[in-house]
């Protein structure tokens, strides 16, 4: 995959109408603090178009980013973000749980998990909510440049046991640092589109 162009194309809050796009969307879904935006800005070779922030819980929207006009990475609001109150929790939950049924274009969900911890109540949550709604999340285990190179086997083992995530289940350790795992990203975008991008 080349990424020639990309840009934030649509921005959505609580009681926006999800847009009618006409590309395939993969949607990034997890923890707050987990490297999502990081993650977003790495497989767009931008440095700085999804917002990264030393405050978790900063994107409390759901942004659709038009890559090379074929395709949509849209950024889930984080979750399990302790400082916010119970009440814009439960309307992020909504937002995502909205788009997660109402999508006619979602394709594929990335669910992010720190591959230094188990995955937390909230990621087990979020995992059974995204294969309850039809999908087959792909697991990005994201920050692996702070752990050494022989824990990754271990670490990803305990991150497919905690969520009870079956053996054929696609785990890709990431790192927004090196760019480890973004070539196993891009095939599979690759594979969704056929080749097209």
């Amino acid at each position: 995959m080349v990424i020639k162009n990309v840009c934030l194309e649509t921005v959505c809050g609580v009681t926006s109408k999800l847009p009618d796009n006409k590309f395939p969307e993969v949607a990034f879904a997890g923890k707050s603090n987990v490297g999502k935006s990081s993650l977003i800005n790495a497989l767009m070779n931008r440095k700085s178009l999804a917002r990264t922030s030393s405050q978790p819980g900063k994107t409390q929207t759901i942004n659709f980013y038009n890559v090379n006009d074929a395709l949509y990475f849209v950024d889930l609001p984080g979750y399990g973000y302790a400082k916010v109150s119970q009440e814009i929790k439960a309307k992020w939950g909504k937002m995502i749980e909205n788009y997660l049924k109402k999508s006619a274009q979602l394709k594929l969900v990335f669910l992010l998990i720190d591959i230094r911890h188990d995955p937390s109540e909230n990621d087990r949550t979020m995992y059974k909510w995204v294969c309850d709604m039809g999908f087959t999340p792909v697991i990005i285990a994201t920050k692996l440049d702070k752990i050494n190179r022989s824990q990754t086997n271990k670490q990803v083992k305990l991150i497919r046991e905690g969520l009870n995530a079956p053996k054929e289940t696609t785990i890709i350790p990431f790192s927004a640092e090196t760019k480890q795992g973004r070539d196993e990203i891009y095939a599979l975008l690759d594979q969704l589109l056929g080749g097209e991008v």
